[in-house]
């Protein structure tokens, strides 16, 4: 299958399996993708989590039978996937901005979020600035914690470790230590297992690690290097999704499985003028 037949093929599977009990290693593996790689690149191009997909679908469907039958609203709470009729009404409500029993009398819209189906642009808008280089392996040294993919926890773990480290000094330090072929900070996630990563925030050294730092060795790869202009986070998920909407489709180079880095600065990270970098191994 193609990258893009490959998602789809996931999201389908999501689709015909709504009603059963998911998990994100299930589904990724419809994609021949890792859980981590695949919950990554749905959020990437759709920007919204795997799960919020799910819960958003299945609250439509719910919607859609609440009006159109006379099932009973705890029949329909188990059905969807809730626990008790009180948690659907929760979930219902922050969706549709009514709760499950005023829906069934309502006139009014409610919110309704359609399949998805994949869609990509062979050719952007922007160009983007990339090269394709040959490294040798290499060190980094740096702190590291693990994160949870269940319910997305690393989504929201991963900013909370970068303030830490931006006001602890502890990234003035990795600036200092920066003697590798890498120049500036990085931040790595490196799979652990199905349901969880080590999230790294790094620099590229070529000696031991200094006290209360870790090492991570980095594999000899090809990699795609893109350019990345303007204040974070913004201008790196900008490029990002072009990444994932229109360079990996078009380009016919696969993703090599082994961590991806983005490469920052020490420059003002709200500069309009701030010059990054995502550096993504090819094969």
């Amino acid at each position: 299958m193609t990258w893009v037949e490959s998602l789809q093929a996931a999201i389908d599977y999501m689709e015909e399996h709504l009603l059963d009990d998911l998990t994100i290693e299930g589904i990724a593996q419809q994609a021949n993708f890792s859980s981590f790689h695949f919950q990554r690149t749905f959020a990437i191009l759709t920007d919204i989590s795997v799960g919020e997909y799910l819960r958003r679908r299945r609250l439509t469907l719910a919607a859609y039978e609440l009006t159109k039958s006379n099932t009973k609203i705890i029949d329909l709470a188990y059905k969807y996937g809730y626990d008790t009729p009180e948690a659907f009404s929760k979930a219902f409500k922050r969706q549709h901005a009514v709760t499950p029993s005023e829906a069934r009398k309502y006139t009014g819209k409610l919110k309704s979020y359609n399949r998805l189906v994949v869609q990509v642009s062979l050719k952007g808008a922007e160009a983007m600035q990339v090269k394709i280089v040959e490294r040798e392996g290499f060190q980094i040294v740096g702190i590291k914690q693990e994160f949870s993919l269940v319910n997305e926890e690393n989504l929201v773990g991963i900013p909370k470790m970068w303030d830490e480290i931006n006001g602890d000094g502890t990234d003035e330090r990795l600036f200092q230590l920066n003697n590798g072929p890498v120049e500036g900070v990085v931040g790595v996630c490196v799979e652990k297992d199905s349901e969880s990563i080590d999230y790294w925030i790094g620099t590229a050294h070529e000696d031991s690690a200094p006290d209360g730092l870790f090492t991570l060795e980095i594999p000899a790869s090809k990699w795609a290097i893109f350019e990345v202009h303007g204040p974070m986070p913004d201008a790196m998920q900008k490029v990002w999704k072009q990444i994932f909407s229109e360079w990996f489709p078009s380009s016919g180079y696969k993703h090599a499985g082994t961590p991806e880095l983005e490469v920052y600065s020490d420059e003002d990270p709200s500069s309009p003028d701030l010059y990054s970098e995502i550096w993504i191994p090819v094969v």
